[in-house]
């Protein structure tokens, strides 16, 4: 499956915009006559800024081929995708995850229940540019959750998805919207791997963590859906205080991840 190189430049145009402007460490352009507009983040660099003119210097390719993307591993890596399988989708999850607390309990622990995120694709990205890639989610971790107050941004074009949970344990990835057909999945934990010790701890660097990386197998093989498996990489945010102390019965952890989504090759 390919997909358009524009999903370089609007990926996260919907969260930024909504950002305060004194908060917006990265502002995309549009790829117009001009040119388009580079990119910056905070004070300039001069990496940064070749990546920048990369960008722009690329965008008369059409499309990108996702075989040259390489899936991360953190220190401790996770298993390989299952032979017969081809990565299909990469997409930059922004969301929550949720936690619960029983506050009759003085020992309580937070008990996650599910995630909910909103996914932009950014597949031709980790193609072409996985330096840049790999710094997205820090950067989407400090700018707001997407909502529906900007949903008519150009930015939804490049909407992948959502994902959330159907209970306690069931990661959905619902990638099928008014613009794209991409396939559908449940899936259950396969495997887990702590976050490097340089991801964020949380928003602005203030937090509890990076929630770990995982991969994810698909629950039931018989249905006969799209997705195989999906993995959860550089990871920012994401994971609650070790105790229930001073907090509510539920909260939610601002979290930005990168998910690789893999389907069955033809003939397989």
């Amino acid at each position: 499956m390919q997909f358009s190189r524009t999903g370089l430049v609007l990926a996260l145009a919907t969260i930024v915009a909504a950002a305060p402007y004194e908060k917006r460490w990265i502002h995309w352009g549009s790829w117009g006559d001009d040119g388009g507009r580079p990119w910056w983040s905070g004070p300039p660099d001069t990496s940064y800024l070749e990546i920048g003119k990369r960008i722009l210097n690329s965008k008369t390719a059409a499309t990108c081929n996702l075989a040259q993307a390489s899936l991360p591993q953190p220190p401790i890596a996770l298993p390989t995708p299952a032979e017969g399988l081809a990565l299909s989708h990469v997409a930059i999850g922004r969301g929550t995850q949720n936690y619960t607390c029983d506050l009759q309990n003085a020992t309580a622990v937070p008990k996650p229940v599910g995630a909910v995120a909103t996914l932009f694709n950014v597949s031709c990205m980790a193609a072409d540019i996985p330096e840049l890639m790999e710094k997205l989610p820090s950067i989407a971790l400090n700018l707001p959750v997407p909502s529906a107050d900007n949903a008519l941004s150009p930015a939804y074009q490049d909407m992948s998805g959502h994902h959330y949970f159907v209970d306690d344990t069931t990661p959905f990835f619902n990638m099928d919207t008014a613009l794209h057909q991409y396939g559908t999945g449940a899936f259950q934990k396969a495997n887990a791997s702590a976050a490097p010790g340089s991801a964020p701890k949380g928003q602005y660097g203030s937090g509890d963590g990076s929630v770990a990386w995982l991969k994810l197998d698909a629950k039931d093989t018989a249905t006969g859906q799209t997705f195989q498996e999906v993995y959860r990489t550089n990871t920012a945010g994401g994971s609650p205080p070790d105790m229930c102390t001073g907090m509510q019965e539920s909260f939610e952890v601002q979290y930005s991840a990168l998910y690789w989504i893999y389907e069955k090759t033809t003939g397989s």
